[in-house]
């Protein structure tokens, strides 16, 4: 393992891989923050009393949790252009190459596989609710939206957030796959500079650490929302 190749500047490849790391953090906070916003639409829809909805969701949650991320990956980037060109050309008459930027894809494509976990998080920790709670509230003629932000809110998030800390490491561990359609991110400049100086121990350890640090770092937060979360609740 040759050290000095992770030197800073144009003598080194440090700089190159903290940018790869700082890429991965980008795409995987972006892509789960779609799939947060995409697995609640979908919680509510499995909740709902409408089958219809219900059943568009089940079909939305088994599909994508049943194919590999690696599949959406390359169904989107080749797909997501054939789509954007046959749309722009149909509707504006622009016939000319079009497609998706590279982090729109990797965003969209492991933010899809995200809401999909996120979903089942989110539907059991509503479920997981005392009914009791909201019945009370409904006795005192507390309103429906406050009744959603003072008793809903606070419990779902308590609920919820061990799984979907376990959703932000999944999404952020999946961002790997990216590297298959260039974006630079930690393993494609670790695959680059492995392949650049025939030391591929030295980057692929070094991606290792990376990904270790992130994810450790990340774990801590969420262990610390937990505990915000959870004050004021008796544990024993």
């Amino acid at each position: 393992m040759d050290l000095t190749l992770l030197g800073w500047g144009d003598a080194g490849w440090g700089d190159e891989m903290i940018f790869g790391a700082m890429m991965t953090l980008a795409v995987a906070a972006s892509a789960y923050a779609l799939g947060i916003v995409i697995g609640t639409g979908f919680a509510a829809m499995k909740l709902s009393r409408l089958w219809v909805l219900h059943l568009v969701a089940d079909i939305y949650t088994t599909v994508v949790r049943g194919i590999p991320e690696l599949l959406i990956i390359y169904l989107v980037f080749f797909g997501g252009g054939a789509v954007l060109r046959t749309v722009a050309k149909g509707v504006f008459g622009y016939g000319e190459f079009i497609d998706l930027p590279l982090f729109i894809t990797g965003m969209l494509c492991i933010g899809v596989s995200a809401g999909a976990y996120a979903t089942e998080v989110i539907r059991g920790a509503v479920l997981a609710v005392p009914a009791g709670q909201i019945e009370a509230a409904q006795a005192i003629g507390m309103k429906k939206s406050r009744r959603f932000w003072r008793i809903l809110v606070p419990q779902v998030a308590r609920y919820a957030l061990p799984g979907l800390g376990n959703v932000w490491q999944l999404t952020l561990k999946e961002t790997s796959l990216i590297s298959v359609i260039g974006l630079v991110e930690i393993m494609r400049q670790a695959v680059v500079g492995s392949g650049s100086t025939k030391e591929p121990f030295t980057f692929y350890i070094t991606a290792f650490v990376l990904y270790l640090g992130l994810a450790s770092i990340s774990n801590r937060g969420f262990l610390r929302a937990e505990s915000w979360a959870n004050r004021g609740v008796r544990t024993s």
